[in-house]
């Protein structure tokens, strides 16, 4: 099975470079591991001490973020490797300043593997959530060095599970230590006769938690609000917002919208605004224009086209919309908004995403599945104030009782290992 693996994996990094010509996102995919050895060479050196993260995108990079700054504080003096798969994870967070070395992962062939392993030589590895790549990780074992798993996540329906899944499973084995999200995954873990497993929690609660202890303020927000009742919507897709429009175009005017699409080319957005109905103003619109002359508080909906706002926008929010609920994989980030006891409103794709099951099971999330279901549900939340604070309230405890995931990690891997 290895060889076939390995076969699959050099066919499709040919095909990729086919796909390239006609795609930009997978031109960066391609390009941007020409030279992750070169980059790797001029960064370190064999006398560095190291630790490597391995991030899928950028989600799985926020996630494991808490443990590699509290690694990195408790052990200053290493250097940190973060490598991504996803080019929407690295594009974004290839400045960060927590790593020494940012860096796509070259793909998993056995070359690749021992190349990129002797040039880091890394201490302790850990991969963030998922993606579990053999050859790396044989390696990894190979070389004796401690891999570990944070944060994880297991559903039957993987393949380590099912009566093919003998190639996966043996990927595993490879783990040092697995830190998983709940008692299911442990259990799925141990029925394949692994018992190195901890149930540590979420290390997403502890990344949120910390923005309480952050500057949110953002005066620009709080003058287009005016005092006035504020849904935030986060991370649209069309099939979010074909919902959300009709609702805004009839809704009264003493509310106000602010939607950040997760998508923000221009053709799109200047999509979205002419399908509104209500004074809207673009954030790009805000910026160019004189902003001393622009009152945005008369305005009545606010497209955020941009990245990188929405995490502060969400602590201006009365109720929050979550989108992607209505298409694959699902619903987006729902922690941001929970954090600052915000009633949070999603679609109806959310059952692999084990804290919207929980907050939709608390009460504090809402799923609708249709027009009405989101009138309903707005018109709820934005007339009874204590129904609104009773859902807020729940959303927050939720996310304060499930901190601490990074603690729990860090304090075995010291145990564990005499850096």
């Amino acid at each position: 099975m290895l060889f076939l693996y390995n076969l699959v994996v050099v066919l499709v990094s040919q095909l990729l470079k086919f796909v390239a010509l006609f795609s930009p996102k997978m031109k960066l995919f391609v390009n941007g591991r020409k030279n992750v050895f070169t980059i790797l060479q001029d960064k370190l050196q064999p006398s560095d001490d190291v630790i490597w993260f391995h991030a899928a995108s950028l989600g799985e990079y926020e996630q494991g973020l808490p443990v590699i700054e509290k690694i990195k504080e408790k052990f200053p003096t290493y250097k940190i490797v973060v490598s991504f798969f996803s080019p929407s994870g690295y594009e974004v967070r290839k400045s960060n300043k927590i790593a020494d070395v940012t860096i796509y992962l070259p793909l998993d062939t056995k070359k690749n593997a021992k190349k990129f392993v002797a040039l880091v030589q890394p201490k302790m590895a850990f991969f963030i959530k998922y993606e579990f790549w053999p050859n790396y990780l044989n390696e990894l074992k190979e070389q004796k060095i401690p891999t570990y798993l944070i944060s994880g996540i297991f559903r039957k329906n993987q393949a380590f599970f099912k009566w093919y899944g003998g190639f996966y499973k043996k990927a595993l084995s490879t783990f040092e230590h697995f830190f998983v999200q709940n008692e299911n995954s442990k259990e799925l873990i141990q029925s394949l006769s692994f018992q190195n497993v901890t149930v540590s929690g979420d290390t997403r609660f502890d990344r949120v938690v910390t923005i309480l202890n952050s500057d949110t303020s953002l005066p620009f927000i709080e003058t287009f609000i005016n005092n006035k009742t504020t849904i935030v919507v986060g991370s649209s897709w069309p099939k979010d917002e074909d919902l959300l429009i009709q609702y805004i175009n009839n809704a009264a005017d003493d509310v106000k919208f602010i939607m950040a699409p997760h998508n923000i080319k221009e053709e799109q957005i200047l999509n979205l605004k002419l399908k509104i109905n209500k004074s809207t103003v673009l954030y790009s619109e805000f910026i160019s224009l004189n902003q001393t002359e622009l009152q945005l508080q008369n305005y009545n909906v606010f497209i955020i086209d941009t990245i990188g706002l929405l995490t502060k926008i969400y602590s201006y929010a009365d109720i929050a919309y979550v989108g992607g609920g209505f298409g694959n994989p699902g619903v987006h980030n729902i922690l941001e908004p929970a954090t600052y006891g915000v009633p949070i409103v999603i679609g109806s794709n959310y059952s692999h995403f084990a804290e919207a099951t929980a907050l939709v099971n608390l009460g504090g999330c809402i799923s609708i599945n249709n027009q009405s279901e989101l009138n309903n549900t707005f018109d709820l939340l934005l007339n009874n104030l204590d129904e609104r604070n009773e859902k807020g309230h729940i959303c927050e405890t939720f996310v304060q009782i499930n901190k601490g995931a990074t603690d729990k990690i860090v304090s075995y891997i010291i145990r564990k290992n005499s850096l």
